[in-house]
């Protein structure tokens, strides 16, 4: 048969590289209770719809009369699958060879993998587990060329067009160093598996050796760590449910920046009022309510995907669904420091808005905003800083954008609330105004409260004679916002809303500067 020693050699190699580390390798990694990279990438994708890209790409030694010797595969697996129908590129390093430490051919396809992406424009899927690179380099300890070509482009150019033109997502499932850590966070949406998974700069030899200080990769980049600090935005228990998160962002993500999210029909009524919705906000000011609660009695029922819940607690950043259409969505929580706009709350909503704003997301704010985070450590984590790059980002935002005032809505900080051309509904319990009241009669009237007789009694009342002044309802009078409304009537003035700023979203894509080829 013609070709014979050609396709003998390619069966050779297929079956190699099927092997991975081989036996031994594959079953240690299954008795540490994690997959090889080809389980995970079936375990994400649509059932048999991966077709992998270079399974036979690796390094060969031959002998004088060119027959293989030894082959090496590649240690990371790439090739394009389907998620819920949809095409995507998903790949990630293979630990059971170098403990994904990239040899040469794998370095090569890791590479290659946003560059894939952004050809097709289909979202990214990215699996971690592996360090960054080796003291013997990709080649090993031979004589391979050493460094990239200077004319060769930025490594993270590819990754960076990528972050602008499609969803990323991406898991940590073991011990990720290095530059599979950078590529992690390189995400719109990343997720590190509880038990058994570290994202680390360096691992724990190189720490002591640099630093002296003794420590382990779970103290130093579990998930405890990770989930507070925002280097991940959720925490799976196993890797079958970090699977099932990223299916579920992807969900509500389109294509590409250059396409609108799909609706989906939903079963929930459009014109759904909630009577909870009337006794969620106490009368008391100093009383905390369930922000989470309102937003899940307004938005489609059992839609809401929360992000980075562990990380800067007083703000709620989700994607949900209004009669079906995508959303994306924040809010402030009273139940940690008031919903205060903090440093890392400012970080944290930010890049969503920046997220929606380049997957082309309608924006919805529940806004119950008493301001910036104020005291020492708040001007230690230079608050105003971070809190001005998110107010500039909420004021460039081209997305549709509504904003419901459930309570306070406070200061320089509540600007972040508002995108331009935002459609502001006010709930009879809200109050806005430059400063919070307790704050401004503090200024306003100290003297004449400290020369009181009773100036906590002196204070009470000059508080409750400001706080009229705070009303939205002389600003829905003036039309200052577009209405005032029952509680009740949040959900189908939204999903109303909704309607119309989908209409928009073509001319959004129209004024978006496509990237170059």
């Amino acid at each position: 048969m013609a070709w014979e020693r050609q396709l003998a050699e390619l069966r050779y190699k297929l079956a190699i590289a099927g092997e991975q580390g081989g036996r031994e390798n594959v079953a240690r990694q299954h008795a540490k209770g994690r997959l090889t990279i080809r389980e995970r990438i079936d375990g994400v994708l649509d059932e048999a719809s991966f077709r992998e890209i270079g399974p036979g790409a690796g390094g060969v030694e031959r002998n004088e009369a060119g027959e293989i010797v030894a082959f090496s595969p590649a240690n990371f697996v790439l090739g394009f699958g389907r998620i819920d129908g949809r095409s995507c590129v998903i790949g990630g390093e293979d630990f059971t060879l170098r403990g994904g430490s990239p040899n040469e051919a794998g370095l090569r396809k890791s590479i290659y993998t946003e560059e894939l992406a952004l050809q097709y424009l289909v979202p990214l899927v990215r699996l971690h587990e592996g360090g960054g690179g080796s003291v013997t380099g990709a080649g090993g300890k031979g004589g391979a060329p050493v460094g990239s070509p200077v004319f060769h482009p930025p490594r993270f150019q590819s990754v960076a067009r990528t972050m602008r033109a499609v969803p990323v997502a991406a898991a940590a499932l073991g011990p990720v160093a290095g530059l599979p850590a950078a590529r992690l966070v390189a995400s719109h949406f990343s997720v590190m598996t509880r038990t058994g998974s570290q994202v680390l700069v360096a691992g724990p030899k190189v720490v002591e050796r640099a630093l002296g200080q003794a420590i382990s990769k779970e103290e130093m980049g579990g998930a405890g760590v990770h989930a507070r600090n925002g280097v991940v935005d959720n925490v799976a228990e196993d890797e079958q449910g970090a699977f099932s998160q990223i299916r579920h962002f992807l969900s509500y993500m389109p294509t590409n920046a250059w396409e609108i999210s799909a609706a989906v029909p939903s079963p929930d009524p459009v014109d759904r009022r909630e009577q909870a919705l009337v006794d969620m906000v106490p009368e008391d000011r100093r009383k905390v309510y369930d922000m989470r609660r309102i937003i899940s009695l307004v938005v489609d029922r059992d839609s809401v995907f929360e992000l980075a819940r562990s990380h800067a607690r007083g703000q709620i950043t989700c994607l949900a669904r209004l009669d079906g259409q995508p959303v994306g969505l924040f809010a402030n929580d009273c139940r940690h420091y008031a919903g205060a706009m903090t440093a890392e709350g400012s970080q944290k909503v930010r890049r969503f808005i920046q997220t929606c704003q380049t997957f082309n997301l309608p924006i919805v704010t529940f806004v119950d905003e008493p301001g910036f985070m104020i005291g020492a450590e708040a001007e230690k984590a230079a608050t105003i800083r971070h809190g001005t790059d998110l107010v500039l980002a909420a004021a460039d935002c081209t997305v549709p954008w509504a904003s419901v005032i459930v309570r306070r809505s406070f200061g320089v900080a509540a600007v972040a609330h508002y995108g331009p051309g935002a459609y502001v509904l006010a709930w009879p319990s809200a109050e806005m105004g430059a400063v919070p009241v307790e704050g401004g009669v503090a200024v306003a009237f100290g003297r004449e409260i400290d020369a009181h007789p009773d100036p906590e009694r002196r204070r009470a009342e000059l508080e409750a004679a400001m706080a009229h002044r705070y009303s939205a309802v002389p600003r829905a009078e003036s039309l200052a916002i577009h209405d005032m409304i029952d509680p009740r009537e949040t959900r189908p003035a939204l999903c109303d809303w909704v309607a119309r700023a989908r209409a928009l979203l073509p001319d959004v894509i129209a004024r978006k500067p496509r990237l170059p080829r």
